[in-house]
């Protein structure tokens, strides 16, 4: 019996820390696809990429300040920024407002949103270069800027469930698979 329990923790230890159950309506990718390099700018309009985000795991949300179901999740964004954001996790709210990072700034302060940072997308490409069908759409992103599901429409971020699928990626330092023999098993 103590060898089953021996074969067991080293089975765990092999394959990483388990992952939580993916948020309703949260769609898996079968396997982890590349992200287009998407440009923007954040709110001092100096250019920045997916890229720049780099090593960590990234919740991109894209959004619009006229979108009602965006502006009801955007507090949750915020919560979930305060709660799991650092060096290994964080939030980008892409706004595809066509006016710019002032107007994100004042929605920003009217809703008292206080830890996500300004990223404007004014041209409207980001949308067409993931393939968006709707307002809001939110990507997890590996920490190699790979695709690991999408949600399209809002949802609560910083519900108990979602923080701990969100905690179960971050703790996979390797991004979506932590070992080799987990690249056939899917998220």
């Amino acid at each position: 019996m103590r060898w089953l329990a021996l074969t067991l923790v080293a089975v765990v230890a092999a394959v990483g820390p388990a992952l939580a159950d993916p948020p309703q309506n949260f769609v898996r990718r079968e396997t982890p696809a590349p992200v287009p390099e998407l440009q923007f700018a954040d709110g001092e309009g100096k250019p920045r990429t997916l890229g720049d985000f780099r090593g960590k795991v990234v919740l991109l949300n894209v959004w619009a300040t006229w979108c009602l179901s965006c502006r009801k999740e955007m507090p949750t964004l915020d919560r979930l920024q305060a709660a799991l954001g650092g060096p290994d996790f964080e939030v980008v709210a892409l706004s595809v407002d066509r006016g710019g990072a002032e107007i994100v700034r004042n929605f920003y302060t009217d809703i008292s949103i206080q830890h996500l940072g300004v990223h404007v997308d004014s041209s409207g490409k980001a949308g067409f270069a993931l393939a968006i069908a709707g307002l809001p759409t939110t990507l997890l992103i590996d920490r190699h800027g790979q695709e690991l599901g999408r949600l399209v429409g809002p949802a609560e971020w910083d519900a108990p469930d979602i923080v701990a699928f969100l905690k179960s990626i971050i703790a996979r330092k390797e991004g979506y698979l932590s070992s080799p023999q987990q690249k056939d098993q899917p998220l």
